[in-house]
C-alpha cells in the first residue's frame, strides 16, 4: 500500500472513531490484563504433589480471582500446606481440601454437592488425577493392574463430568445462565503410540474420545468439554525420569524428540488450563490440547538427518 493511500485508510478510521459509528467490539468475557475467573467456583481432583499440574492450576484460579477452588486428592499429606499457601498468596479466595479417590462415585457427588451448597454455583471441574499404571509388557500385565489404571484415569474424569454437568446448569441471581467448564487431563499418549504403557495410553486415549462425546451429548448447556493432553512434564509423577537424568549427566537429552528440546513445566500446563476453565475460551470445546512442545505434531527423527 502507498503512503497516501495508508493516509487515507487513516483519515476514514479517525472520522468514523470520531463520530461513533463503528460498532464496538463484542467481547465474550473480562480484560485479559485482569482476573480470568473471577467468581468462579472451581474443582481440582489430583492437587496434593508438590511438582504436580493440579498444585500449579489451583495457583493459577486462584490468582486469577476464583472465589473458592477445591484442591481434592487420594493423598492428602500437602492438601493442608496447599491450602495455607494459597490462602496466603491470594487474599479473597476460599480454598477447601478433600481426601477421596477421584474414582470414588459417591465422593464426586459429595464435593459438588458442597461446593453447590456453600456457594450456589459450579463453573470449572479440573479432572486431573491419574496414575502411570504398570510399564511392563502389555504381555506381561494382569488384567487387575489394566482395569486399576483405567478406573483411575477414565472413570475418574466420567464421574466428574457427570456430576458436574448438571451442577453447572444450575443458575441465580449470581449466575443467570447455565454455563462451565469440564477439562480432563488426558496425555500425548492418548493421541499417538510411544509415549506411556498400554494401560496408560488406553485411558488417555478413552478421556480424549469422552471429552469430545460428552461435548456433544451437552449441546445446548454452554458447558464445554475439553481434554488436555501434556508432553513430558516434570511432576511428582515423573520425577524419577528427571532426576536419574540429572544425576546421570543427561538431563539436556529430555524432551529431546519434540521441537523445543525440552520437558516441560507444571506451570505451562496450569496456564492453558486456566484458560479452558476461563470465559476466553468460550468456543473451544470437544477439542484435545496437546501442550507436549511440538512432540504430538511428527513423527520421531534425527536433527540433520531429515532427507
Amino acid at each position: 500500500m502507498s503512503e497516501s493511500a495508508k493516509q487515507r485508510v487513516q483519515a476514514i478510521g479517525n472520522h468514523l472513531a470520531s463520530n461513533n459509528t463503528i460498532p464496538p467490539v463484542v467481547k465474550v468475557a473480562g480484560d485479559s490484563n485482569g482476573p480470568r475467573v473471577t467468581g468462579k467456583v472451581v474443582i481440582i481432583t489430583g492437587a496434593n504433589s508438590i511438582l504436580g499440574i493440579g498444585r500449579a492450576s489451583a495457583h493459577q484460579f486462584a490468582q486469577n480471582g476464583a472465589k473458592a477452588v477445591y484442591i481434592c486428592d487420594y493423598d492428602d499429606s500437602n492438601l493442608e500446606a496447599h491450602k495455607c499457601e494459597i490462602e496466603s498468596l491470594y487474599r479473597g479466595v476460599n480454598v477447601h481440601t478433600r481426601q477421596f479417590d477421584a474414582a470414588d462415585e459417591k465422593a464426586i457427588s459429595e464435593v459438588v454437592k458442597d461446593a453447590l451448597d456453600r456457594y450456589g454455583r459450579l463453573d470449572v471441574f479440573f479432572a486431573n488425577a491419574g496414575i502411570t499404571g504398570p510399564h511392563t509388557k502389555f504381555s506381561e500385565i494382569d488384567a487387575d493392574d489394566f482395569m486399576d489404571t483405567m478406573r483411575v484415569n477414565a472413570l475418574g474424569p466420567f464421574l466428574a463430568a457427570k456430576y458436574a454437568a448438571p451442577a453447572m446448569q444450575k443458575t441465580s441471581a449470581e449466575k443467570p445462565k447455565s454455563s462451565g467448564s469440564i477439562i480432563m487431563t488426558a496425555s500425548v499418549a492418548g493421541l499417538r503410540s510411544n509415549a506411556g504403557g498400554t494401560p496408560y495410553s488406553a485411558s488417555k486415549a478413552a478421556v480424549v474420545s469422552m471429552a469430545q462425546t460428552i461435548a456433544y451429548q451437552l449441546v445446548g448447556t454452554n458447558i464445554r468439554v475439553n481434554a488436555l493432553c501434556p508432553g513430558l512434564i516434570e511432576t511428582g509423577m515423573t520425577a524419577p525420569v528427571f532426576e536419574t537424568a540429572r544425576a546421570r549427566g543427561t538431563e539436556r537429552k529430555i524432551g529431546q524428540l519434540n521441537p523445543l528440546r525440552r520437558g516441560g513445566h507444571a506451570d505451562e500446563i496450569a496456564r492453558v488450563a486456566l484458560f479452558l476453565g476461563s470465559d476466553e475460551s468460550s468456543y473451544v470445546n470437544a477439542q484435545a490440547w496437546a501442550v507436549d512442545g511440538g512432540l504430538s505434531s511428527g513423527h520421531p527423527y534425527v536433527p540433520g538427518k531429515i532427507a
